[in-house]
Protein backbone atom coordinates (compact mmCIF):
# COMPACT_ATOMS: atom_id res chain seq x y z
CA UNK A 1 0.00 0.00 0.00
CA UNK A 2 1.53 3.11 -0.78
CA UNK A 3 2.29 6.17 1.74
CA UNK A 4 -0.45 8.19 0.30
CA UNK A 5 -3.08 5.32 0.82
CA UNK A 6 -1.87 4.61 4.37
CA UNK A 7 -2.56 8.00 5.62
CA UNK A 8 -5.90 7.84 4.45
CA UNK A 9 -6.97 4.76 6.37
CA UNK A 10 -5.44 5.88 9.58
CA UNK A 11 -7.23 9.39 9.12
CA UNK A 12 -10.07 7.45 8.32
CA UNK A 13 -10.10 5.33 11.59
CA UNK A 14 -8.53 8.35 13.42
CA UNK A 15 -11.92 10.25 12.51
CA UNK A 16 -14.02 6.92 12.92
CA UNK A 17 -13.15 7.47 16.51
CA UNK A 18 -15.38 10.58 17.02
CA UNK A 19 -18.64 8.50 15.92
CA UNK A 20 -20.65 7.09 17.88
CA UNK A 21 -21.99 3.36 16.90
CA UNK A 22 -25.59 4.62 15.95
CA UNK A 23 -28.30 1.64 14.90
CA UNK A 24 -31.53 2.56 13.53
CA UNK A 25 -32.77 -0.63 15.02
CA UNK A 26 -35.32 0.53 17.45
CA UNK A 27 -38.17 -2.43 17.29
CA UNK A 28 -40.30 -0.12 18.50
CA UNK A 29 -42.21 1.76 15.74
CA UNK A 30 -45.28 1.06 17.28
CA UNK A 31 -47.46 4.04 15.60
CA UNK A 32 -45.21 4.82 12.91
CA UNK A 33 -46.09 5.90 9.64
CA UNK A 34 -44.49 7.68 6.78
CA UNK A 35 -42.63 10.29 8.40
CA UNK A 36 -41.28 7.90 10.77
CA UNK A 37 -40.34 5.80 7.36
CA UNK A 38 -38.29 8.51 6.25
CA UNK A 39 -36.34 9.33 9.45
CA UNK A 40 -35.62 5.68 9.99
CA UNK A 41 -32.87 5.10 7.55
CA UNK A 42 -31.26 8.87 8.56
CA UNK A 43 -31.13 8.04 12.22
CA UNK A 44 -29.02 4.75 12.06
CA UNK A 45 -25.49 5.48 11.28
CA UNK A 46 -25.06 1.76 10.21
CA UNK A 47 -27.92 2.58 6.96
CA UNK A 48 -27.10 5.81 6.56
CA UNK A 49 -23.29 5.23 5.92
CA UNK A 50 -24.32 1.72 3.77
CA UNK A 51 -26.63 3.19 1.75
CA UNK A 52 -24.52 6.51 1.17
CA UNK A 53 -21.47 4.41 0.36
CA UNK A 54 -23.59 2.32 -2.60
CA UNK A 55 -24.32 5.71 -4.44
CA UNK A 56 -20.77 6.30 -3.79
CA UNK A 57 -18.99 3.33 -5.17
CA UNK A 58 -21.89 3.40 -8.24
CA UNK A 59 -20.45 6.42 -8.82
CA UNK A 60 -16.64 5.33 -8.88
CA UNK A 61 -17.50 2.19 -10.78
CA UNK A 62 -19.43 4.30 -13.72
CA UNK A 63 -21.44 3.92 -16.51
CA UNK A 64 -24.52 1.60 -16.02
CA UNK A 65 -23.51 1.01 -12.72
CA UNK A 66 -24.93 5.05 -11.58
CA UNK A 67 -28.43 2.86 -11.62
CA UNK A 68 -27.77 -0.36 -11.65
CA UNK A 69 -26.12 -0.81 -8.33
CA UNK A 70 -28.61 0.81 -6.38
CA UNK A 71 -31.64 0.04 -8.05
CA UNK A 72 -30.23 -3.84 -7.23
CA UNK A 73 -29.60 -2.79 -3.06
CA UNK A 74 -33.41 -1.36 -3.59
CA UNK A 75 -34.70 -4.17 -4.55
CA UNK A 76 -33.05 -6.63 -2.67
CA UNK A 77 -33.89 -4.70 0.45
CA UNK A 78 -37.23 -4.88 -0.41
CA UNK A 79 -37.44 -8.45 -0.70
CA UNK A 80 -35.26 -8.34 2.56
CA UNK A 81 -38.51 -6.85 4.59
CA UNK A 82 -41.15 -9.04 2.62
CA UNK A 83 -39.02 -12.22 4.08
CA UNK A 84 -39.12 -10.28 7.55
CA UNK A 85 -42.94 -9.78 7.20
CA UNK A 86 -43.93 -13.02 6.16
CA UNK A 87 -41.53 -14.95 8.74
CA UNK A 88 -38.62 -15.61 7.35
CA UNK A 89 -35.75 -15.47 9.40
CA UNK A 90 -31.86 -14.63 8.11
CA UNK A 91 -29.08 -15.32 10.32
CA UNK A 92 -26.63 -12.69 11.31
CA UNK A 93 -28.73 -9.57 10.67
CA UNK A 94 -26.90 -7.28 12.59
CA UNK A 95 -23.34 -9.03 11.54
CA UNK A 96 -24.31 -8.90 8.12
CA UNK A 97 -25.66 -4.96 8.47
CA UNK A 98 -21.92 -4.17 10.33
CA UNK A 99 -19.68 -6.35 7.72
CA UNK A 100 -21.78 -4.39 4.63
CA UNK A 101 -20.39 -0.50 5.94
CA UNK A 102 -17.26 -2.31 6.15
CA UNK A 103 -17.15 -3.85 3.29
CA UNK A 104 -18.67 -1.33 1.33
CA UNK A 105 -16.12 1.15 2.65
CA UNK A 106 -13.09 -0.74 1.75
CA UNK A 107 -14.53 -1.56 -2.26
CA UNK A 108 -14.27 2.78 -1.89
CA UNK A 109 -11.23 2.98 -0.17
CA UNK A 110 -9.43 1.32 -3.00
CA UNK A 111 -11.46 1.97 -5.81
CA UNK A 112 -12.67 -1.76 -6.08
CA UNK A 113 -13.45 -2.54 -9.68
CA UNK A 114 -15.43 -5.41 -10.59
CA UNK A 115 -17.98 -6.27 -13.29
CA UNK A 116 -21.29 -4.44 -12.76
CA UNK A 117 -23.44 -7.90 -12.27
CA UNK A 118 -20.96 -8.50 -9.67
CA UNK A 119 -20.92 -5.58 -8.02
CA UNK A 120 -25.55 -5.43 -8.35
CA UNK A 121 -24.92 -9.04 -6.58
CA UNK A 122 -22.71 -8.03 -3.82
CA UNK A 123 -24.78 -5.30 -2.87
CA UNK A 124 -28.31 -7.00 -3.37
CA UNK A 125 -26.57 -9.53 -0.50
CA UNK A 126 -26.30 -6.46 1.76
CA UNK A 127 -29.21 -4.92 0.80
CA UNK A 128 -30.96 -8.59 2.46
CA UNK A 129 -29.48 -7.60 5.90
CA UNK A 130 -31.06 -4.12 5.66
CA UNK A 131 -34.48 -4.74 3.93
CA UNK A 132 -34.68 -7.82 6.75
CA UNK A 133 -34.21 -5.61 9.74
CA UNK A 134 -36.78 -2.92 8.43
CA UNK A 135 -39.04 -5.58 7.48
CA UNK A 136 -38.62 -6.14 11.11
CA UNK A 137 -40.28 -3.10 12.08
CA UNK A 138 -42.76 -2.37 9.37
CA UNK A 139 -45.46 -4.65 11.05
CA UNK A 140 -45.54 -2.87 14.34
CA UNK A 141 -46.16 0.43 12.50
CA UNK A 142 -49.70 2.18 12.11
CA UNK A 143 -49.58 2.01 8.37
CA UNK A 144 -46.50 -0.81 7.49
CA UNK A 145 -47.29 0.24 3.70
CA UNK A 146 -46.70 4.29 4.09
CA UNK A 147 -43.66 3.26 6.75
CA UNK A 148 -42.74 1.33 4.36
CA UNK A 149 -42.54 3.63 1.62
CA UNK A 150 -41.20 6.52 3.31
CA UNK A 151 -37.83 4.16 4.25
CA UNK A 152 -37.69 3.65 0.25
CA UNK A 153 -37.63 7.10 -0.53
CA UNK A 154 -35.05 7.92 2.22
CA UNK A 155 -33.38 4.98 1.12
CA UNK A 156 -32.94 6.25 -2.93
CA UNK A 157 -32.36 9.39 -1.90
CA UNK A 158 -29.00 8.08 0.56
CA UNK A 159 -28.22 6.16 -2.56
CA UNK A 160 -28.94 9.64 -5.15
CA UNK A 161 -26.58 11.53 -2.06
CA UNK A 162 -24.09 9.29 -2.64
CA UNK A 163 -23.94 8.89 -6.13
CA UNK A 164 -24.01 12.52 -6.69
CA UNK A 165 -21.01 13.22 -4.27
CA UNK A 166 -19.61 10.70 -5.85
CA UNK A 167 -19.62 12.30 -9.45
CA UNK A 168 -18.94 15.59 -7.86
CA UNK A 169 -15.59 14.50 -6.31
CA UNK A 170 -14.24 12.07 -9.24
CA UNK A 171 -11.59 14.51 -10.12
CA UNK A 172 -10.65 14.30 -6.46
CA UNK A 173 -10.63 10.55 -5.94
CA UNK A 174 -8.60 10.53 -3.15
CA UNK A 175 -11.45 12.32 -0.82
CA UNK A 176 -13.34 9.58 -1.98
CA UNK A 177 -11.18 6.99 -0.94
CA UNK A 178 -10.65 8.87 2.61
CA UNK A 179 -14.32 8.81 2.38
CA UNK A 180 -14.36 4.80 2.02
CA UNK A 181 -11.51 4.54 4.45
CA UNK A 182 -14.27 6.81 7.26
CA UNK A 183 -17.02 4.66 6.34
CA UNK A 184 -15.18 1.26 6.42
CA UNK A 185 -13.29 2.14 10.17
CA UNK A 186 -17.22 2.96 11.49
CA UNK A 187 -18.50 -0.18 10.44
CA UNK A 188 -15.26 -1.88 12.08
CA UNK A 189 -15.92 -0.14 14.95
CA UNK A 190 -19.68 -1.60 14.74
CA UNK A 191 -18.62 -5.36 14.01
CA UNK A 192 -16.14 -5.35 17.39
CA UNK A 193 -19.17 -3.27 19.16
CA UNK A 194 -21.38 -5.90 18.78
Amino acid sequence: MKGKYWSAAILGVAASLFVPYAAAHTFGAHGAGFISGVAHPLTGLDHMLAMVAVGLWAAQLGGRAYWSVPLAFVGMMVLGAVMSTVGLSLPAVESGIAASVLILGLLIAFSARMPVTLGMVLVGVFALFHGHAHGTELPQAASAASYGLGMLLATVGLHATGLGTGILFQRAAVLLRIGGAMIAAAGAMMWVGM
